[in-house]
């Protein structure tokens, strides 16, 4: 066992860089990488607070470090620090568990408590704690190489304990309950991912300081969170980002004299999930925007095909064209709010315009969709009003929402349920689906 040890601790020694903005750009990686793999789970437990509490509590741990070693040895320091962190976790377990009080009150008496009596004792042993402020607000540049090895072996063994431990740890983020019933040892799954929780906070200490080390547990995660719902993905995006801040904030503080580290970061992190927040796919704030955009513009396009399909009903499928002012009071609208509209339908092939711009019919596909947007509402109508008991005088607002929205699918088990209706609850006629696919005033 010692010489395997050995052997670790000589390869963790080559993996070490020589030059110190080289640790410096190390110690940002390792940092990036233990919170963003670890906040995943913070994330999704919905205990980002109990990071920020961890953070605070570990404060007594570093003061007692720097007091009872007097070679400011890392490894002393680390196991204060973590023993004070996990006294801590385990305080709000037991507070939580034990009394009435929900998780954000123990964990705010805890964090204050804890921090409170850091400081204290700090102030009253100002002589043996110098460089205690590298750790309330980071510094990499102060890493060395004896800081940068326990900094590796503990993100070794948080990655590893991660790699085999993770499809346990994520059933029991969603659901303990659960987890118990899958035969999972929930508590002692429980005691390690807060144990892996300290490791993190007190690995990411010199780097972010007590202060902001929450915020790169839970900023890279939740920009990931934002960008993937598979968990394998969500992991490296939240790795990928918590590297990149990592990096950023060296760079950055190290290029611009007076800045200090961990605040850069958190900023640098901060940076990229605004941009995430924005531009993502599927939950950004922009790409929300322009599909409700696209959505309401497509609802407007179908409403409008529909009013010229009622134009034609109305006068008994005679007529082949409808004037733009026709369609304009159908609709409620200017002309000039209708012709916006009848560009973007002639765009899309809906329909053909007349010569002389007055007038326009529908084409082959506009009819169809029309038909469908019609079929759509009358079905709907006939639903509510056959199945929920509602007055034929109170179905046309739902059935005007949802005409846009009603899947083929539906369509037809509609059909089947209602036993392939003709007429709907006003008496009038249903489109029919073998006439979706011809002009009603070509088949007449």
């Amino acid at each position: 066992m010692v010489q395997e040890m050995s052997v670790l601790a000589s390869a963790v020694d080559f993996l070490i860089p020589a030059g110190g903005s080289a640790k410096a750009m190390m110690a940002a990686v390792l940092l990036g990488a233990g919170c963003g793999l670890l906040g995943c789970f913070v994330v999704l437990r919905r205990v980002a607070l109990m990071g920020d509490a961890v953070s605070h509590a570990v404060l007594p741990g570093v003061v007692a470090g720097l007091i009872y070693s007097s070679e400011r040895s890392p490894g002393v320091i680390f196991v204060f620090a973590a023993t004070a962190g996990l006294l801590g976790a385990g305080l709000v377990r037991l507070m939580m568990m034990s009394t009435r009080l929900k998780s954000d009150a123990a964990l705010g008496i805890v964090l204050a408590t804890f921090f409170a009596f850091g400081i204290m004792w700090q102030s009253r042993n100002q002589q043996d704690t110098v460089g205690v402020m590298n750790f309330l607000f980071g510094n990499v540049g102060s890493i060395d190489a004896s800081d940068l090895r326990m900094m590796l072996m503990t993100t070794l063994v948080l990655v590893v304990t991660m790699f085999f431990l993770r499809r346990p740890l994520l059933v029991m983020s969603f659901d303990e309950g659960f987890s118990r019933g899958l035969g999972y040892p929930v508590k002692l799954l429980n005691g390690v991912f807060y144990f892996l929780l300290t490791f993190s906070v007190v690995v990411a200490l010199q780097a972010v300081g007590v202060v902001l080390v929450s915020a790169m547990l839970i900023t890279p995660a939740a920009a990931a969170y934002l960008l993937t719902d598979r968990f394998d993905r969500m992991l490296l995006l939240s790795v990928l980002f918590g590297v990149l801040s990592g990096l950023a904030g060296g760079v950055v503080s190290a290029e611009v004299n007076g800045l200090p580290t961990g605040p850069v970061i958190a900023l640098s992190a901060t940076a990229l999930f605004a941009g995430v927040y924005l531009v993502a796919p599927r939950h950004g704030v922009l790409s929300k925007a322009w599909r409700t955009f696209r959505r309401r513009m497509r609802v407007r396009r179908e409403n409008t095909l529909k009013a010229i399909y009622q134009i034609h009903e109305g006068e008994g499928f005679v007529h082949e064209e409808v004037s733009v002012l026709m369609l304009a009071r159908k609709r409620g609208q200017t002309e000039d709010a209708v012709r916006r509209d009848c560009k973007a339908l002639l765009s899309r092939g809906f329909i053909d315009m007349a010569e002389d711009g007055v007038s326009l019919h529908l084409s082959r596909l506009g009819w169809k969709r029309a038909m469908e947007i019609v079929r759509n509402h009358r079905l709907w109508e006939l639903y509510l009003t056959n199945e929920a008991d509602y007055a034929e005088d109170h179905v046309h607002e739902d059935a005007e929402k949802i005409e846009h929205i009603l899947e083929p699918g539906t369509v037809r088990q509609l059909e089947q349920h209602l036993d392939f209706p003709e007429l709907d609850p006003h008496g009038k006629p249903i489109p029919q689906p073998r006439h979706l696919v011809a002009q009603p005033l070509l088949t007449r």
